[in-house]
């Protein structure tokens, strides 16, 4: 199905054979779920997760990994790394040892430019960072981002973050169920913004209406969704505004010249 339903309530609406729309909770699924019936709705590594403990006990379970954060994870990783795959480690640990032994290093022996954490809804972390954080709650919140669906995406000096975020928009933009006003023209709204940075049009003033559009989207829907789009938005534009100041710079040089 569609990405929106990874929402636990859109996700039972597409069962019911309606509209994917998340539902307002409460209710929550919990009370009132699939065709108006208690409903559990839990991650499959979640549920993988049960026989382990119930064969070793709680008490085995608490041990591994960071204490507050106990248990192990799969880590989807991506990018520019020399084997991206997806890997089962303990919580707690090193981000950066991940990504230089079980991955092999960035791709080439290039130079590590930022790494998004928690699948395409967490806030970019840069290189200083990556190095002093682990993986688990408390670590990645003192950095200011989150684990998310621990789909951890390397990328390396090439990367133009400008162009990565216009794609990582465009996403969001498609995949807005279009329920909420904020969301549904908002996205799109910022889409058209970041594309006038690729094409030359883009102004300084517009790194402000972004930031602005993103006060008014986040936490003014019924999901989660846009608040997703609204964290890497904001923290990629606030560690890396000079790359989208250069394009205003660079398109000014380019039409002086003409």
């Amino acid at each position: 199905g569609a990405y929106i339903c990874g929402e636990e309530t859109s996700l039972l609406n597409s069962i019911e054979g309606v509209r994917p729309y998340p539902r307002n909770k409460p209710p929550f699924p919990a009370v009132e779920g699939l065709f108006a019936c208690p409903t559990i709705v839990n991650n499959v590594e979640t549920i993988t997760n049960i026989p382990a403990i119930i064969a070793n006990g709680a008490e085995w379970h608490a041990k591994l990994g960071h204490p507050e954060d106990p248990g192990t994870r799969l880590w989807c990783i991506s990018g520019h790394v020399e084997k991206p795959g997806v890997y089962e480690i303990e919580t707690g640990y090193s981000l950066q040892a991940l990504i230089d032994g079980p991955c092999g290093g960035i791709k080439g022996g290039a130079k590590l430019k930022a790494v998004i954490p928690g699948g395409s809804s967490s806030k970019v972390l840069l290189p200083d960072q990556v190095a002093r954080v682990t993986m688990d709650t408390p670590g990645i919140r003192a950095e200011g981002s989150s684990l998310g669906s621990a789909a951890i995406i390397v990328l390396d000096e090439s990367v133009d973050m400008v162009d990565a975020l216009l794609n990582l928009m465009k996403f969001y933009a498609h995949e807005s169920c279009g329920q909420c006003t904020p969301c549904r023209e908002g996205t799109p709204w910022i889409v058209q913004i970041l594309q006038r940075f690729m094409d030359g049009t883009g102004r300084v003033e517009d790194l402000d209406l972004i930031d602005d559009l993103a006060v008014n989207i986040e936490g003014r829907t019924v999901c989660a969704l846009a608040d997703g789009a609204c964290w890497p938005l904001t923290s990629i534009i606030k560690k890396f505004r000079h790359e989208f100041v250069a394009k205003v710079a660079g398109a000014a040089v380019e039409a002086a010249s003409a």
